[in-house]
């Protein structure tokens, strides 16, 4: 069985230069013509990647990526805030090339960097809750999110990796 360790940044972005061009593809291929039981396999090889990797020893996602926030979202936290949604939208966000409400700034800004737990944990917005959205949608439509977030997201590219190995490259 597999032991949770801290994340190795290092021992990361080396194995990330060397196969996220094959992650990619296999990411590709896997969307367009997806492996046969792949959504009853996603869910199993999330259970296995949780067991080997310590989210709170990483932070990347909230270190190099930024939520999307939904009105909903928006409405409470604000009012965490005492704000109204406009206020806390002035302070903290912007719209990105999408349209979308992003964080203005990185790290985000209720990231605590010295134990990398989140300060709005119970109310954070539903795009923090979900990641990295390993199981959370048929792998046709989520694979696109995968290639995103194998570059910054070890528990990703651990879930990929595992998934190469368990169909192989070219199945």
């Amino acid at each position: 069985m597999a032991t949770k360790l801290p994340v190795n940044f290092r021992s990361f972005y080396k194995k990330l230069s060397i196969y996220r061009k094959s992650f990619r593809s296999f990411l590709n291929r896997s969307e367009k013509n997806p492996p046969k039981a792949i959504d009853k396999l996603t869910p199993v090889i999330e259970k296995e990647v949780w067991k080997e990797v310590d989210c709170l020893s990483c932070a990347n996602c909230c270190k190099k990526m930024t939520p999307t926030f939904t009105a909903k979202d928006l409405k409470r936290i604000s009012a965490h805030f005492n704000q109204t949604p406009e206020e806390f939208r002035k302070q903290w966000l912007k719209k990105d090339s999408n349209k979308d409400l992003v964080n203005k700034n990185q790290p985000c800004q209720f990231l605590n960097l010295k134990n990398n737990k989140c300060s709005i944990y119970s109310i954070r917005p539903e795009d923090c809750s979900g990641f990295p959205h390993l199981s959370k949608k048929k792998w046709t439509e989520y694979a696109y999110v995968h290639k995103q977030n194998i570059d910054y997201c070890p528990a990703t590219f651990k879930m990929v990796e595992k998934m190469i190995e368990r169909v192989g490259e070219k199945w």
